[in-house]
């Protein structure tokens, strides 16, 4: 078995993206309830915050810090994929078939996480994450894409709604 090198902080903020081993499938849009309810039933098991996330056919991407004294972003990523998988398989319709090992055959089995380390940093993952529909030319706007922390943002007042908005260039707030 591979072993991985880890930033292990604990209570730091990761950015961990999540994606399909299809990446051409749309499974996470058409399932989006049934991902919602894994977020927040795992959030309850092995809390953690969720400050910017974002959703997209594919993949997501999202940024976990984690409760003081704690590390293990890796046991919740699993929860997360786990509870998932279950609530899809329990659907009549469900295509999910399990590999000899038994793993699901929708996650790519590895994933990598980023350690946070200051507010800058911070800062550019929220960009990154707000502006991920618009790099992946889903839509023009970034407040046209319903799948994102992004209008959370606009009603704190903490972005204006036509940020990134149309052919304009994204200005990242940590760099500008």
């Amino acid at each position: 078995m591979v072993l991985y090198r880890r930033a292990r902080v604990p209570g730091a903020c990761y950015f961990l993206p999540l994606a399909l081993q299809d990446r051409r499938a749309d499974t996470l849009l058409l399932h989006r309830a049934a991902l919602g309810d894994a977020l927040r039933r795992g959030r309850r098991q092995q809390p953690f915050a969720l400050p910017a996330i974002v959703l997209l056919p594919d993949h997501l991407h999202m940024l976990m810090p984690l409760p003081r004294r704690d590390a293990d972003f890796s046991s919740r990523f699993r929860l997360l994929k786990s509870m998932f998988v279950a609530a899809l398989r329990a659907q009549p319709d469900h295509t999910i078939r399990l590999n000899a090992r038994g793993e699901a055959n929708l996650w790519q089995r590895r994933f990598w996480e980023h350690l946070i380390r200051d507010e800058r940093g911070l800062a550019a993952h929220v960009d990154y994450i707000h502006i991920n529909p618009q790099k992946h030319g889903l839509v023009e706007r970034v407040c046209d894409w319903p799948h994102s922390s992004f209008h959370r943002y606009v009603q704190r007042g903490l972005l204006p709604r036509d940020w990134a908005g149309g052919d304009e260039r994204a200005v990242s707030r940590a760099g500008a």
